[in-house]
């Protein structure tokens, strides 16, 4: 029986996700591991040795090497080949972000996260400075608080709210780059949310909340709430070692 694969802590999520050539000559996609992903960082990023990469993702220095061979060789091989690298998945878990003091949901509840200012929707993920979390059981709003961010740029604020056991997301525009970090998260997003925050958890925990799949720092758009949303359990607390889709 195989050993299981040890989860590598990460230090958040990428700001960028997907890169591709001017004029690909084939469609093929690489994918790129967000553990190998982290070497690359770690090692040609800041200049890390790869006993000091171990060191900071948990893992053995063999282990290391052996993760960020495998990254540069699909580096090499989508510049070379001019195939499209896609960054996501991997045996790993996320550092703290800074939402440890955010009080725990209950085991049956779901938990609406909206970006927050002065009572309203805030309208630019990348820059929330808070927060406000709504806890939902049997399509009622049981609690509430409002949190401080400990970060900026969507990366960090995903992993905020995934530590913070976020299953929605409510805001206004959002980029593709933050909108692949939440779905890496495994977090439901309802864009393009305009007003106040409140009625918005509300409306959403009543099925009733209109948002737009496609809205961006620019564009906000709706349409009537009518899909279904999943989140992943994972088993490594903030990881993705193993995954398994559910609905609420």
């Amino acid at each position: 029986m195989p050993r299981p694969v040890r989860c590598r802590m990460i230090e958040r999520y990428p700001e960028h996700w997907t890169f591709a050539p001017e004029a690909a000559e084939t469609e093929e996609t690489i994918q790129l591991t967000l553990d190998e992903y982290e070497t690359i960082r770690q090692i040609d990023k800041i200049g890390l040795t790869q006993e000091q990469c171990a060191e900071e993702m948990g893992v053995a220095r063999t282990t290391v090497t052996a993760i960020y061979d495998s990254a540069r060789k699909k580096v090499a091989e989508a510049l070379i080949d001019g195939k499209t690298l896609q960054i996501g998945g991997g045996s790993y878990r996320l550092k703290a972000q800074g939402a440890g003091k955010v009080r725990r949901k209950g085991d049956a509840a779901m938990r609406i996260a909206v970006t927050y200012e002065n009572g309203e929707v805030f309208q630019h993920f990348g820059h929330t400075e808070q927060f406000k979390l709504f806890d939902v059981t049997d399509g009622r709003i049981t609690e509430s608080q409002v949190v401080d961010t400990n970060g900026a740029g969507h990366g960090a604020l995903a992993g905020f709210l995934k530590e913070a056991d976020a299953d929605a997301l409510i805001c206004g525009g959002i980029g593709p780059g933050a909108q692949n970090a939440l779905a890496e998260a495994g977090i439901t997003l309802y864009a393009g949310v305009q007003g106040s925050a409140d009625a918005a958890a509300e409306a959403l925990a009543k099925g009733t909340l209109s948002y737009a799949e496609d809205a961006t720092c620019d564009h906000h758009g709706h349409h009537e709430e009518g899909h279904g949303c999943h989140h992943e359990e994972h088993d490594c607390g903030h990881g993705e070692c193993v995954k398994e889709n559910r609905p609420f």
